[in-house]
């Protein structure tokens, strides 16, 4: 182990504590400054997939004059304005909102606070390998929100607010259904995207395999593509495919991962 000294529980308690207030701290700290440039932020950021200078659609604009596409997919031009019928939501939206983006943008030293309290209790060799996965997980998670903030969003945003269930039904956007769904979303993603660091641990734990995993693939396929059209009901083959395929390969980094069972064995003898 790399501390040779033996805490009691007491003691692990004690230091968990100290985690937990450092955590809270830097969440609190960062919310602060989030809820004090909160409008800035709330015009140029949370509200920007509302209007078609947006970077996505300018993308896909870009693709249908390149490609000579004149499906309304490329050339829309789509613009959202919400609505608020909740006296207090704009106040509690102001708060819920800072509070999220801190516990995100927190996520890297969230991580590193873990590793610091297991890092004791581990091996050189483990430590390694627990090193690279909160790496890999911090990493991947960041990856996962920025897609859901730059494509899924925008994607399912544009789909939903232009659905017509009848010609008679104007579409009015509410405030609080938007930051709803905004919030929901890009954290789904950020989470999808930490598959192979949870599968990483559950065959730390000898739940799953490699072998495992292989003979399941094609279940796995089918069960993406489901929640893949959960995620993102578009209906529309491209915006199914940004999210399933992401989230085939995370399935398949997740077998390149872990060891397979027998080599794991063999490796021990």
């Amino acid at each position: 182990m790399s501390d040779s000294k033996e805490l009691t529980f007491w003691e692990h308690l004690d230091e968990l504590r100290k985690v937990l207030i450092r955590v809270l701290s830097v969440w609190l700290v960062l919310g602060v400054v989030y809820f004090a440039t909160m409008p800035y932020l709330f015009d140029k950021v949370v509200l920007a997939p509302c209007n078609n200078d947006f970077i996505f659609y300018d993308l896909l604009r870009y693709i249908g004059e390149r490609l000579h596409l004149e499906g309304e997919f490329f050339t829309q031009d789509f613009h959202v304005k919400l609505v608020n019928i909740n006296l207090a939501a704009p106040f509690l939206i102001h708060m819920s909102t800072a509070f999220w983006m801190s516990v995100v943008t927190a996520a890297p030293y969230l991580f590193y606070e873990v590793w610091r309290f297991v890092s004791p209790a581990l091996y050189i060799n483990e430590m390694r390998g627990v090193r690279k996965a909160l790496l890999i997980g911090t990493v991947m998670f960041f990856v996962g929100v920025l897609l859901g903030y730059f494509m899924v969003y925008p994607l399912t945003l544009r789909f939903l607010s232009t659905y017509q269930l009848s010609s008679l039904i104007e579409n009015q956007i509410s405030l609080n259904s938007y930051i709803n769904n905004f919030m929901m979303l890009i954290l789904c993603m950020g989470a999808a995207f930490e598959l192979p660091l949870v599968t990483w641990l559950l065959s730390l734990l000898g739940i799953v395999h490699k072998r495992m995993l292989r003979k399941y693939r094609r279940h796995a396929a089918v069960l993406i593509v489901i929640v893949a059209a959960i995620i993102t009901p578009t209906g529309d083959p491209f915006t199914l495919s940004v999210v399933a395929i992401p989230l085939y390969l995370l399935y398949e980094l997740s077998i390149l991962m872990i060891k397979d069972k027998v080599e794991a064995d063999s490796d021990v003898s």
